[in-house]
């Protein structure tokens, strides 16, 4: 056992074996990794001997005849004392389901009389469905031990990772726990990086907006911002336009919370580091620590308080070029919120260079031309929605001379706004109008994540 196990999990062992037990505390790590054995043991033979105790391999794909029958089996084998190979495929069976219907997500989500399994696909939740009970808790014990989590511990939220292989693609997965009413709830973020990643041509900004959007990269020093709520790529902008820089004639340093791709996998010269507030970094004190590391070009995985701002900004204003994302609802609202976070109105209209505003609206499916139907059947491609994949729209605000002037004036946002819009700059809703005329989306899903994203 751990220092932290349950003796209440000691007596119910003995009681299972029918004989006495003795105890003997051991470091966490060992304990996992020896469960983590016994699971592999009680898997298929060679094969799953093989795999590394940090990765797991996912195996068949199989349909929903083949998931009903890894239930039944893992259902029966909690009544057994040998071996837990039913569960071990039943997660790759859920995993590989998850990766190959194309989900960011999977959500194992309990319930008063079942569990549902849901995959969150182009930003949307499905309706999920439904695995019993008695699956749920050895299911949740298998993933904590693949993610090098407390299996033991079910009433304190954990976080853990592991990576899976699916032939030649490897998927990162995150995962995250917390209790609830009727059980621990699960989520496992699922980072596919030979799907994700894009270049800067292929994020499908329209030339009014890459054109200054990319100029202001390619500066020396000054904040570029990106800005929108969680799940609208920004990240993945930010990452396109690392890829985009000259990487081996500039020294490029992140600070990300936590680090979502590997960049130095795909042979870009980047230097990642991750928040560890357990060790006591955070963004300030990363970022401090990256500025002794001689960095042209530094990412701030996301500006939260007052101290990150000021230190990023100071880091613009001494010759670096700061990358960096908020949490905002338009592109203007983000110079405000600078301010806000009580960064003076001089030094935001000084080191602020160009700010882009983002969402994330799903495209009609090309396979039935956004009916939702094939011959009079649901479309299989997008279940009947009408709608597959993803694409941006974008608003643009460049810093002007006129905008500068406005900020240090401590002008209202409707003025700044109508400086914007007489220098160009396109809403996100007007972007939205745009695909929508070209049919490439809805007017009901660009209002979606404009006035609920």
């Amino acid at each position: 056992m751990t220092a932290t196990t349950d003796l209440d999990a000691v007596w119910n062992t003995g009681v299972r074996l029918g004989r006495a037990t003795r105890a003997v505390v051991m470091a966490s790590e060992a304990v996992h990794r020896a469960i983590d054995a016994a699971f592999e043991r009680g898997s298929t033979p060679a094969e799953t001997l093989r795999q590394q105790t940090e990765q797991i391999e996912v195996v068949g794909a199989g349909g929903d005849e083949d998931l009903d029958r890894l239930l039944m089996e893992a259902d029966r084998d909690l009544l057994a004392t040998q071996g837990k190979a039913p569960l071990v495929k039943l997660l790759d069976r859920l995993l590989f389901g998850a990766v190959q219907a194309g989900a960011s997500d999977l959500h194992l989500q309990p319930t008063s009389d079942a569990v549902l399994i849901r995959h969150r696909i182009d930003g949307t939740l499905d309706q999920g469905r439904p695995i019993p009970v008695q699956v749920f808790r050895p299911l949740v014990s298998r993933i904590k031990v693949i993610g090098r989590m407390d299996v033991a511990e079910r009433l304190v939220p954990q976080d853990g990772r592991t990576t899976v292989r699916i032939g030649a693609r490897t998927v990162d997965v995150r995962i995250s726990t917390i209790p609830t009413a009727y059980g621990e709830r699960v989520v496992l973020r699922l980072l596919d990086s030979s799907r994700q990643l894009f270049d800067a041509d292929s994020l499908g900004m329209p030339l009014d907006v890459a054109g200054p959007f990319l100029a202001a990269t390619r500066r020396s020093s000054g904040i570029v911002l990106v800005t929108g709520p969680t799940g609208s790529g920004k990240t993945t902008t930010l990452y396109a336009t690392l890829r985009g820089l000259k990487a081996g004639e500039l020294n490029i340093m992140t600070i990300e919370d936590p680090i979502e791709y590997e960049l130095s996998s795909l042979g870009i010269p980047i230097s990642q580091s991750q928040v560890n507030l357990k060790k006591g970094v955070n963004f300030a004190n990363g970022l401090r620590h990256i500025l002794r590391q001689d960095p042209d070009v530094i990412m701030v995985g996301e500006i939260r308080d007052a101290e990150t701002a000021r230190i990023a900004i100071q880091a613009s204003l001494t010759g670096h070029l700061v990358l960096s994302t908020l949490h905002t609802n338009d592109a203007v609202s983000a110079v405000t919120r600078l301010i806000d976070l009580g960064v003076e109105p001089y030094l935001v209209a000084a080191s602020l260079t160009v700010v882009l505003a983002q969402r994330l609206v799903r495209t009609t499916c090309v396979t039935c031309g956004g009916s939702g139907k094939q011959s009079q059947v649901p479309c299989a491609v997008c279940n009947g929605s009408g709608l597959r994949g993803r694409c941006g729209i974008f608003e643009l605000l460049p810093i002007t001379d006129a905008v500068c002037s406005a900020i240090t004036a401590q002008s209202d946002l409707s003025v700044l706004r109508g400086l914007a819009r007489q220098n160009g700059m396109r809403t996100l809703a007007e972007a939205g109008a745009a695909l929508v005329a070209s049919h490439r989306t809805t007017m009901a899903e660009v209002e979606r994540v404009i006035h609920h994203g």
